[in-house]
């Protein structure tokens, strides 16, 4: 009798819960909430600009070995279609190489003003390490230096003068720009270089020589693309 009555009592408390507790007052476990995905952050970002190259020209003349005094040079300016791929190695901190091909008149001044001397076709490939700030929303100003190579071919000589050849040289470079982000791809370029180039010039199998200074600004806008 009395293993029925214990029986009959803890049945009834398994039926009816302990006095006051509520389903609600039991804990919980929550399942620990999944970090949300990450945007998907690409490196490469490419512009397409329309460059006006603007030399700042110098010449450093002599004619069989004796300096040619208040001899000088200039050099036309040029405007050309150009290509600059960029790699971020971090956020903030990219390398851009700019490809494009540029021609330039060339003819004497000071001494040598009126003088024809000749053209020439560049290719200045530039290489400049960035620093790109991210805190002004979709403006992205940012500032950079390096290093250009510049090839010259296709010389032509011009006014009486013969064996016109510039040698390829290398120049440390300058730049400064920004971006403005439209979305998230696209956004608008305005950029300034500036080379310290200067390069060897023979004329009349070298009985002429010496350096010209080409020293460009760089100029362009165009259109960004970030992949």
């Amino acid at each position: 009798m009395r293993k029925k009555t214990l029986l009959a009592a803890a049945a009834a408390i398994l039926g009816c819960g302990f006095p006051g507790a509520r389903a609600t007052d039991m804990p919980t476990f929550a399942a620990p909430a999944l970090e949300p995905a990450r945007a998907i952050w690409s490196p490469w970002l490419v512009r397409v600009r329309a460059l006006g190259i603007l030399p700042d020209p110098g010449a450093r003349l002599s004619a069989g070995g004796v300096p040619l005094a208040g001899a000088g040079v200039a050099i036309t300016d040029s405007t050309v279609p150009e290509l600059d791929i960029s790699y971020f190695i971090t956020r903030n901190v990219a390398a851009e190489l700019i490809l494009g091909v540029t021609r330039h008149g060339i003819q004497g001044a000071g001494i040598l003003a009126g003088a024809r001397i000749g053209s020439t076709w560049i290719l200045p490939p530039t290489l400049t390490l960035q620093y790109h700030f991210d805190s002004f929303g979709p403006f992205r100003p940012y500032v950079g230096a390096g290093v250009n190579y510049s090839l010259f071919f296709g010389e032509q000589e011009r006014g009486g003068f013969m064996g016109f050849r510039l040698s390829n040289s290398v120049a440390p470079a300058l730049q400064a720009g920004f971006d403005y982000m439209l979305d998230e791809h696209w956004g608008v370029n305005v950029d300034v270089k500036k080379l310290f180039l200067d390069t060897k010039v023979r004329l009349n199998a070298g009985t002429i020589r010496g350096r010209v200074d080409i020293d460009p600004w760089i100029v362009g806008a165009g259109v960004t693309y970030q992949f």
